[in-house]
């Protein structure tokens, strides 16, 4: 992104987040608990989707409020949809969609490996039909979905000590990735021991020599310092991983249609926003994460790709899911 349009993205921002004005009754504020498991840092896109909502909503309407729970306050993710399921705990969160694996398993398409060409291919399946198919069965689990948002980058692979320079040096390195199947079958197939654990657990684990390593994007290593743990970054592009910005659908159908207008309004500005953000906060992580010490390796990526495109088979075929992977690879 050149220096002009970042300026211009900020001023679009700045303008957007004035405000219009607001009503001046006096009917009670409702206050939107909102969840998300990284730092409370703009440098994070969970956290930026999370803030750049809440001060639209603050800044349009009186009646509503919200409060951000960062750094998995309220509990670990899967226990933050249960509760949402269970008419319990918050009103809505934002997060990676391997997590809504859980609930409907046919979500897992979005996080198959290699299977993303660039952020446009992203955002045409899932502004398109595939998306639209995926919000009716999340809907059905008790979740609306109210926007899909990008990673800030694809997913690599980050080693505590282990410098890994051939696809052969991944063999039996102990690898923490997030607690649904896709993703560690997907690891398990690069050669890694996949070892599923809850996102606030990884630092300590890298720490103390539980973990050789885990997986994620750059700017998600940046927010939350674990380039303080972490000496190796692999530039394997092995996933994506969209992200979801989801409402408790026994809350949201209780809502009057005014405020139901307002909620998706921001969140549609948060998501053209963090989407804008995407490719340069890749960058800039990249940047700062090797000025912080890390040493960044390339891969020979082919034989990764080549077993993907089986696993890609495999996983639709026994999830139902294979004319959602053939709309997603046939979209352009």
């Amino acid at each position: 992104m050149s220096t002009m349009r970042k300026h211009l993205l900020v001023f679009v921002i700045l303008v957007i987040l004035c405000g219009c004005g607001k009503p001046t009754d006096n009917q009670p504020v409702r206050t939107i608990r909102l969840a998300h498991s990284s730092q409370a840092d703009c440098s994070s896109e969970l956290h930026m989707a999370a803030w750049l909502f809440q001060k639209w909503i603050e800044d349009h309407s009186d009646r509503l409020r919200v409060k951000i729970y960062a750094s998995n306050t309220l509990g670990q993710e899967r226990e933050i949809y249960e509760g949402m399921q269970l008419q319990s705990g918050v009103a809505c969160a934002v997060s990676g969609t391997a997590i809504l694996n859980n609930f409907v398993p046919r979500m897992g398409v979005l996080d198959l490996p290699f299977l993303w060409r660039d952020y446009e291919h992203v955002h045409r399946v899932l502004d398109g039909p595939v998306g639209r198919v995926l919000e009716e069965e999340l809907d059905k689990a008790g979740f609306k979905v109210l926007a899909w948002m990008d990673s800030w980058g694809y997913r690599n692979l980050v080693t505590a000590r282990t410098p890994v320079a051939t696809p052969g040096d991944l063999q039996g390195l102990k690898i923490r990735t997030i607690p649904t199947p896709l993703y560690i079958a997907t690891l398990n197939a690069m050669g890694c021991n996949a070892t599923p654990m809850p996102f606030g657990e990884v630092y300590s684990s890298m720490q103390t020599g539980v973990l050789d390593g885990f997986e994620h994007s750059a700017a998600m290593i940046r927010a939350n310092r674990f380039y303080e743990v972490g000496d190796h970054l692999v530039l394997t592009r092995h996933l994506f991983g969209p992200l979801a910005f989801v409402y408790a659908k026994y809350l949201w159908d209780r809502l009057p249609p005014e405020e139901q207008a307002q909620i998706q309004e921001a969140a549609t500005m948060a998501r053209d926003i963090e989407r804008a953000l995407a490719p340069v906060r890749e960058k800039e992580a990249l940047a700062f994460l090797e000025e912080k010490g890390m040493t960044i390796h390339s891969i020979d990526r082919e034989v990764f790709v080549k077993a993907a495109t089986r696993l890609q088979n495999d996983w639709a075929a026994r999830n139902g899911a294979t004319d959602l992977l053939r709309m997603i690879r046939e979209t352009r």
